[in-house]
């Protein structure tokens, strides 16, 4: 049942925690310099646990419920990493000469927390069809 709607959802997720955040940097220094997530440790592991996570998510298609749990656990990843960019970004931001913009890069567990949502409620969605089933049974 690896075609199901949440695994789009759940692949999704992992280009926009494993790919994206390559591509996009997460602040832009006054001076040209692009700050990625690899220049800060704790952001590099919380993004390849989540990135990790959501690829054993995918693996387990065939237990829905340990699906729903890992999913949530990893909303609860992303959760973190984005107080964490926002906590940096709130340190930095104002009148400093550090960080003139925010990056793309600083949404990207926005998107990841929202497909994983709708990745959870298809799950649910498919659990509740196969409880209603074993009920006319």
């Amino acid at each position: 049942m690896i075609q199901r709607i949440q695994t789009i959802y759940l692949i999704l997720a992992f280009v926009v925690t494993g790919i994206l955040p390559f591509l996009f940097p997460l602040w832009t220094m006054n001076d040209g310099k692009d700050y990625f997530f690899m220049q800060n440790q704790v952001y590099v592991i919380l993004l390849g646990l989540s990135t990790s996570l959501t690829v054993l998510t995918i693996v387990s298609y065939k237990k829905r419920q340990n699906q729903f749990v890992m999913g949530r656990l990893n909303i609860i990843l992303n959760l973190i990493l984005l107080g964490l960019f926002v906590y940096r970004s709130l340190n930095l931001s104002g009148e400093t000469v550090l960080v003139s913009e925010k990056g793309i890069g600083m949404f990207l567990p926005i998107v990841a927390i929202v497909l994983l949502v709708l990745a959870n409620k298809a799950i649910k969605k498919d659990e509740d069809l196969v409880k209603s089933v074993d009920r006319l049974r």
